[in-house]
């Protein structure tokens, strides 16, 4: 009989530092133990990826918040560190760890082929580690899906906004998402 491989948060960052991924063309995170191959990003997600860091930029205060991207959050609770397309982390220098949960006050995921995924498995994730805000920019319905208040493997306040209407983060209020920019935009 043969089961699937779990890793620790310790074991795969040992792995990284051994340089057990270079080389290799595949975008992964380390997801309640299993290492899991991402999709590669298409135009459309990489130019919504794009937008989203010049708006974040742009409303973010910065004296508060830095904005990054793609790079992962410790998520011990989880066994887990995804990697959000783009977020807001509180202000500081994170040389000697990755942010954690409590360090993220915003996580944007963008979605195309991967929307079951982000509304679903990666949802739950998100919430049961206790991630305070989750936004999924759904590509295919021109949507943007907003969660909140994680309790247990769920968001109690999730709502959806359209093109038409904007979106702002719990943190920031004045930081409005233009729906209709982001998906119409030049």
């Amino acid at each position: 009989m043969s089961s699937a491989l779990q890793l620790s948060l310790e074991e795969y960052d040992r792995m990284i530092d051994a340089g057990a991924f270079v080389g290799m063309d595949r975008h992964i995170e380390l997801i309640r133990g299993e290492l899991r191959q991402m999709n590669p990003a298409g135009p459309v997600h990489g130019d919504l990826i794009m937008y989203l860091v010049d708006w974040s930029h742009d409303q973010a205060d910065r004296s508060a918040f830095l904005v990054t991207g793609q790079s992962g959050v410790n998520m011990p609770e989880v066994g887990s560190r995804p990697e959000p397309d783009v977020f807001w982390i509180h202000r500081r220098r994170y040389r000697d760890r990755h942010p954690g949960v409590s360090d993220v006050v915003l996580a944007i995921e963008v979605a195309d082929s991967s929307l079951d995924y982000d509304l679903g498995e990666k949802a739950e994730l998100y919430a049961e580690a206790g991630l305070c805000e989750y936004w999924v920019v759904d590509v295919p319905h021109q949507q943007l899906h907003v969660m909140r208040e994680p309790n247990g493997r769920t968001y109690t306040d999730r709502k959806v906004f359209h093109i038409g209407d904007s979106a702002s983060p719990q943190i920031q209020p004045e930081a409005a998402l233009d729906l209709r920019d982001l998906f119409e935009g030049e």
